[in-house]
């Protein structure tokens, strides 16, 4: 069969365009990285946060038992004293939700619990996507309706969020070192920092006196 130069650049273009079309059709982007949270009003944020932080309270508890059963009791420790810090939140976002005319619920949920350095690395994400997305996003909104006091709540959580990751950081990197009974933890009543030795006079959050903090073991 017979093709003359013209015949041939038309076949050629024709497949050109069926390629370009098909590849148009078949290649898929990959989504984009989620950087930022979708929030709402700040009453919303408040009342994300209130749940969430309910459900964290709940799941500590349950991961403390968990810890005590292994034999990591001072990671039970630790999980008990977080939890007693996740209720000074729940307490300072209530506190904003009412005044905002809103009522203070929660929808909680059977925590799933597995092994304890399997539980300390559920958590070291929890509190790192708080620290990192949910909290700085809930303050700029705020920021912007001129609600300081939900700044107030919102940016104490993030700090002891930030602090609460690095507790389970550490339990988890030395987790063989937490099996020699219980620990004292210190937590503060106000903002919910929480360390294991008061080194200081006031809270580096709030400025609480240290002999307020509460003993959680």
């Amino acid at each position: 069969m017979n093709f003359s130069k013209s015949g041939i650049l038309y076949v050629l273009l024709f497949l050109g365009i069926i390629t370009l079309t098909g590849w148009a059709f078949t290649k898929k982007e990959a989504p984009p990285p989620v950087t930022q949270l979708k929030t709402g009003t700040t009453l919303d944020n408040l009342m994300a946060a209130y749940n969430g932080e309910s459900n964290a309270q709940v799941k500590y508890l349950a991961y403390a038992q968990k810890a005590d059963n292994e034999g990591y009791t001072g990671v039970g420790s630790l999980f008990r004293a977080s939890a007693a810090a996740e209720a000074v939140h729940l307490k300072n976002h209530a506190d904003v939700i009412k005044k905002m005319g809103g009522t203070p619920a929660a929808e909680i949920k059977t925590p799933l619990v597995k092994s304890t350095r399997e539980n300390l690395e559920e958590a070291i994400k929890g509190e790192s996507y708080e620290k990192e997305i949910m909290y700085p996003e809930f303050i700029k909104k705020a920021r912007e309706d001129k609600r300081m006091d939900a700044v107030r709540t919102f940016n104490f959580s993030l700090q002891v969020e930030t602090k609460h990751a690095d507790n389970f950081n550490e339990a988890l990197t030395s987790l063989s070192q937490w099996k020699n009974g219980k620990k004292d933890f210190f937590v503060c009543p106000v903002c919910g920092y929480t360390v294991a030795k008061l080194e200081f006079k006031h809270c580096p959050i709030c400025y609480t006196a240290k002999e307020k903090f509460k003993k959680v073991n």
